[in-house]
């Protein structure tokens, strides 16, 4: 098959990681795929640097000119699918094959749990322009046929997989010497793009409870929050105790690192990857039940379960799997045991194939 991914998103994030993850897995199994991004955007180099073929497009703004660059790569490449990520590219995509003649089927992708509004125009783009949607959750999935009243079969949910050669439970001692990190504090982790529904500011005053003292936090990530966050930190008096470790590449060693994951997010989530990846790590999780995240993480079976946007809660959480280790590893072995059986990155290609192998037979 000739696969062309497209991502309107300048920013960073598990959606961008997916695509790149996603299109790398299907070149591996010998189908020719392309990934097209605007000039400015962070996956365009993070692709190039994978060796997959990229394109530049102005997904900005939903014009005549933009859909006609479209229309001249579809023209340039002629593929057999086309994946969107985004809502720009997603509009400028359709309107490009429906003008542009081309014979793509297009393929939405739909990676958020931000509720989707209903009315003819996205009836026509999720529905009759789209020939399949994809979802990273059942909750997604769910809300998209309620809210544009489809038939359940038109929409698929396919959480982002794992590779679980790279997240598996390694040395603690080893990864903290290897990261220059404190060999005798817990730390409590997280690994996201400091986004404000991520629930950084949340750790932040959770590390206040007198429960967590001695504890220290890593951040692992950037994003539009970090000077926010760092304000914060200062302003709680807390710099001693806060690892801001950016973006890494290296992040199986980060949460091999840890004591614990937290993910304490307020809202539009699918599944996470990072969640997932902790699990593979065999690490006790600490969560919210926001957006899919029931779907992968049960309250004291695979993780801990917090109220979102309640620091006093996420302290609660961290220090009842902290203070009990036969529970810390009951937790992180289930968690690993899930990912194995469930969201495993073969997993994942083997059902987006299959849609789009069916997306071409109809």
């Amino acid at each position: 098959m000739k696969i062309l991914h497209t991502e309107a998103s300048p920013g960073w994030g598990g959606q961008e990681i997916r695509v790149l993850d996603e299109a790398q897995g299907f070149i591996e199994r010998g189908h020719q795929v392309w990934i097209a991004g605007q000039s400015h955007s962070q996956i365009v180099p993070a692709s190039r640097k994978r060796g997959i073929e990229t394109y530049e497009l102005p997904f900005g703004r939903v014009n005549f000119p933009n859909v006609r660059a479209m229309i001249t790569l579809l023209k340039r490449l002629d593929p057999d699918i086309v994946v969107t990520h985004s809502r720009n590219d997603t509009w400028i995509a359709a309107l490009g094959i429906l003008f542009g003649g081309a014979k793509a089927k297009l393929i939405r992708t739909r990676h958020v749990s931000i509720p989707v509004k209903p009315g003819l125009r996205n009836r026509w783009l999720y529905g009759r322009r789209a020939a399949r949607v994809v979802t990273t959750g059942e909750a997604i999935r769910s809300h998209l046929i309620n809210v544009l009243k489809f038939d359940p079969a038109h929409v698929i949910s396919i959480p982002t997989g794992t590779d679980l050669s790279r997240y598996r439970a390694g040395d603690k001692a080893a990864a903290r010497a290897k990261l220059n990190l404190p060999a005798d504090k817990k730390l409590i982790g997280m690994v996201a793009t400091l986004r404000s529904w991520k629930g950084h500011r949340f750790m932040v005053d959770a590390l206040l409870d007198k429960k967590l003292g001695g504890m220290n936090a890593v951040f692992v990530g950037d994003g539009p929050q970090e000077p926010l966050l760092l304000q914060q930190v200062a302003e709680r008096g807390l710099k001693d105790r806060i690892i801001f470790a950016g973006r890494r590449e290296d992040v199986q060693d980060w949460l091999r690192a840890f004591d614990v994951f937290v993910l304490p997010s307020t809202g539009n989530e699918g599944i996470p990857q990072a969640l997932m990846q902790a699990m593979a790590t065999s690490l006790p999780v600490v969560t919210t039940p926001v957006g899919a995240i029931p779907e992968l993480v049960t309250h004291n079976e695979s993780g801990w379960m917090v109220q979102p946007e309640n620091p006093s809660s996420l302290a609660d959480g961290i220090a009842t799997v902290l203070a009990d280790p036969s529970l810390a590893k009951r937790l992180g072995d289930t968690g690993r045991i899930i990912v194995e059986k469930k969201h495993t990155k073969a997993a994942m290609l083997d059902a987006m194939e299959e849609v789009f192998r069916k997306a071409l037979e109809a």
